[in-house]
């Protein structure tokens, strides 16, 4: 059984302080809930990225390519029984997600590099994820791992994330391991901004101040340039 979820909204990243973070996380909490998966203290979030034979992902984004893609499963417990299968596109501030919740033992397959069983799913986003894989000759890159602390907002599709203690790791057979070997890659927190449309005004109140960091650079680029690529 197969879930498909597909979101499209603007994302914007920032680096900031913990001093920042803190005064940020009691502003948000009277105004905006926490994420429905999380509470006030966080989960875990653990991606293993795919990237092509000749890292066309990584390079289009070291490149400020206008068009670019990401393709990476992702858990939230190394204890889990599935996995969300995700198809990350961007084009400018603009992104476009698309996510295909896959049995642990699809992932397993994937992270030793038999795709054939997205084939055998009666699925349209199973059939270009296996068309991706197989021409682009893709393969595991890294893992990257963080803290995440979320908060969501129903209007606009609105989400508030920091994630800090980013950590990376090419142990790809470790994916579902509790104790998965990391090197660490920022500690300080990363700020995203994601909705759809326009954010709400009392919310980009509270953010105002991060407009001036901006940041360009995404935690698996971040993660592969500590690896050497």
């Amino acid at each position: 059984m197969t879930t498909i979820v597909s979101v499209m909204r603007t994302e914007k990243k920032y680096s900031i302080t913990w001093e920042q973070q803190n005064v940020l996380l009691h502003r948000l909490s009277s105004i905006m809930k926490t994420d429905a998966n999380s509470d006030i203290g966080g989960y875990l979030v653990r991606s293993l990225y795919f990237d092509s034979i000749y890292d066309d992902d990584y390079f289009d984004k070291l490149d400020g390519v206008e068009y670019r893609k990401k393709i990476r499963l992702r858990i939230y417990s190394p204890g889990q029984h599935n996995a969300k299968l995700e198809l990350k596109e961007k084009r400018g501030a603009v992104q476009r997600k698309k996510s295909l919740i896959i049995a642990r033992h699809l992932a397993e397959e994937m992270i030793a590099g038999n795709y054939r069983g997205l084939a055998n799913l009666d699925s349209e986003l199973a059939a270009k994820f296996y068309q991706l894989l197989e021409t682009g000759i893709y393969r595991p890159k890294c893992i990257v791992e963080y803290h995440r602390i979320a908060f969501s907002e129903d209007s606009n599709e609105i989400r508030i994330t920091f994630d800090s203690d980013i950590g990376v790791s090419y142990h790809f057979e470790d994916f579902f391991k509790m104790d998965l070997p990391l090197i660490p890659v920022w500690k300080e927190p990363v700020l995203e901004v994601k909705y759809n449309g326009f954010l709400l005004e009392n919310i980009k109140k509270t953010l105002g101040f991060a407009d001036a960091s901006e940041l360009a650079v995404s935690k698996y680029a971040m993660s592969r340039q500590l690896l050497g690529a």
